[in-house]
């Protein structure tokens, strides 16, 4: 039995705590005492420690007598965190999808002799896993990743629950989407070249681009054509773009009666009641990795991953904490396992690329009841 600390209490990061403490002994910490004590009040095995990252100093004192940190704290706090994590030379699996880019720790992760595997959830993620797994057995020449999260029951306008932030959320809105074409890589607005795409069990969704490729632009540069979009039901696209040409994504603070307001937090103010994801709200996660290339005798060859995953009744997990954490805690016990042990910065495809580590994960999963389902032609 390991010893291992989860960063963050939120909906994906108490996933990840109760599903490592079937095996391991494992502390939580977060902020927000109320929701240390609701992952304790669903799983006694936990402790919690109340903890505020940015307290750099507290952070790698705590962290120090463990075996394995996991990272699961919103994106605009997870690079510095998990810089001051390998500065105490821990080993970590993050999720904290910040948007910088997890590489440029690279030579600071080898210094201190850790390993880190950034990215580690859904989207990135296994996709990514699956990438790196197919880049060893064919010359590929596209990529494609669709993905997206969606509630049971659509609320008029949005139709959308959001399991973590919205500020996170509306960065995906904001970001500029790079994505590379005949090997050479353009940016292009978040929401452009909308179109919408038939899925099984849900119907008609609408696809946008997003940038979602991260790592995989410097990691897989000899792919000519990669691009990650993300999924919506019909219609949420133009009432995003209302609000984004409209200003109300703007950090620029505005006077309103003699304050100062940024129109960004008072969107998330308002989109966090909107958006929120209640307790046993039910969801559901939708992926659909397309590649294509040429295997080692010249033939095409084109795979498929469909992911369709619901929230678990049983457990009473949402499907996004499900594909998300238990990617991460599929890559926590390998790593544990012995499977993997390089050091440095390692995004997923990095991780896929071994066979037995794809394996691992992919059954991992399925012991879970999270099926990736193939199809190949």
């Amino acid at each position: 039995m390991k010893s291992i600390i989860v960063l963050g209490a939120g909906m994906v990061g108490s996933a990840i705590a109760i599903d490592l403490a079937k095996k391991h002994s494992v502390s939580i910490s977060d902020f927000n005492k109320n929701a240390l004590e609701m992952v304790v009040s669903k799983c006694k095995k936990i402790t919690s420690i109340p903890l505020d990252v940015t307290n750099k100093t507290a952070l790698q004192k705590i962290i120090k007598p463990f075996d394995l940190v996991v990272c699961a704290v919103p994106g605009f706090l997870g690079f510095q965190t998990l810089k001051s994590i390998i500065e105490a030379r821990k080993n970590v699996i993050d999720i904290s999808f910040f948007p910088e880019n997890a590489l440029e720790l690279n030579e600071l992760a080898k210094k201190n002799n850790v390993t880190a595997i950034v990215d580690c959830g859904v989207a990135p993620g296994m996709g990514n896993i699956i990438l790196g797994y197919y880049n060893e057995k064919l010359k590929i020449t596209d990529f494609e990743c669709l993905v997206g999260g969606f509630p049971k029951i659509k609320k008029w306008p949005f139709c959308y629950k959001a399991p973590f932030s919205p500020i996170d959320v509306i960065e995906e809105y904001t970001r500029p989407a790079r994505y590379v074409e005949n090997g050479v890589m353009v940016t292009k607005e978040a929401l452009s070249d909308c179109e919408f795409i038939e899925f099984d069990k849900v119907g008609t969704l609408e696809s946008f681009n997003s940038d979602g490729l991260r790592s995989i632009i410097f990691t897989m540069p000899h792919i000519k054509n990669m691009k990650e979009k993300t999924l919506r039901y019909p219609g949420h696209v133009e009432y995003i773009k209302v609000l984004k040409e409209s200003g109300f994504f703007s950090e620029n603070p505005i006077i309103i009666n003699n304050l100062e307001v940024s129109p960004l937090d008072f969107t998330s103010k308002i989109l966090f009641n909107e958006w929120k994801l209640d307790e046993n709200e039910e969801e559901l996660t939708v992926m659909r990795i397309t590649l294509k290339g040429t295997d080692s005798k010249g033939n095409s060859k084109t795979i498929v991953y469909n992911l369709h995953d619901e929230y678990c009744s049983k457990t009473k997990t949402s499907s996004m904490a499900r594909t998300t954490g238990y990617t991460a805690t599929a890559a926590a016990n390998m790593f544990l396992d012995g499977l993997f042990s390089k050091i440095g910065i390692f995004p997923p495809e990095l991780v896929g690329n071994n066979e037995h580590c794809f394996n691992y994960i992919l059954n991992y999963l399925k012991e879970r009841k999270v099926y990736y389902t193939k199809t190949e032609n």
